[in-house]
């Protein structure tokens, strides 16, 4: 799953980067709201963490404008005003949760991952899906609940985001997307294949399926 990260603190933008990163997530950085307004435009993201406080202008406005426009991504906001007032009006604002500069890291991977069961309407640790059981904490899937196999990171990456979108077909392209930042060197282009290769031989051949000439679908039934 690919995130952006609205921070204009290059220092605190790495350190989040890299520890969202250990915990199988992509993330895109913009440092100004125009170029998170752009990216918004052109790329897919399942959650977004936004500093309200940047040098050109506010993250709230900028939410706002998202909002307005249909947009109904969980948004995190980081913020250094610690008032109950300040927070009441990000929430109102469009906010699904609020964190106060400095933080501890762990606190906002829990808030994350809170925020994303809550979106596809769910509490347990476990993503269920046509059978398949994918513990997001320690990146592993079990056909049975019982026998757990533990996934490289882009088996991981590529597995959760077809179970948290099932029975829609995703392109090859959608799904290199979500497999690499913006930042990172073009991928080969059968790179898609291959992955998908290595979690039927793990699953069964059945579990993935191919849509001639559109791209890769997994069923909830």
């Amino acid at each position: 799953m690919k995130l952006l990260l609205v921070e204009d603190d290059d220092l605190l933008a790495e350190s989040l980067a890299e520890a969202l990163g250990d915990d199988g997530y992509l993330v895109d950085i913009a440092p100004r709201l125009h170029q998170a307004d752009a990216l918004m435009q052109t790329e897919e993201y399942g959650l977004i963490i936004l500093d309200i406080g940047l040098p050109d202008g506010s993250g709230l406005e900028l939410l706002e404008r998202w909002r307005a426009r249909g947009h109904r991504h969980p948004v995190l906001a980081l913020t250094a005003r610690d008032t109950w007032e300040d927070k009441v009006d990000g929430l109102r604002r469009g906010a699904d949760d609020y964190l106060t500069k400095p933080f501890h890291e762990e606190e906002l991977l829990a808030r994350l991952h809170a925020l994303l069961r809550r979106q596809r309407g769910h509490t347990g640790q476990l993503l269920s899906v046509a059978g398949l059981h994918l513990d997001e904490y320690q990146q592993r899937v079990s056909t049975d609940g019982e026998t757990w196999q533990t996934l490289t990171a882009t088996e991981f990456r590529l597995l959760r985001y077809l179970m948290h979108h099932p029975d829609r077909v995703h392109s090859k392209s959608r799904l290199l997307d979500q497999l690499y930042t913006l930042e990172q060197d073009a991928p080969a282009p059968n790179l898609v294949e291959v992955y998908i290769g290595r979690l039927r031989r793990r699953l069964g051949r059945d579990v993935i399926q191919t849509r001639r000439g559109q791209g890769y679908l997994l069923a909830s039934s």
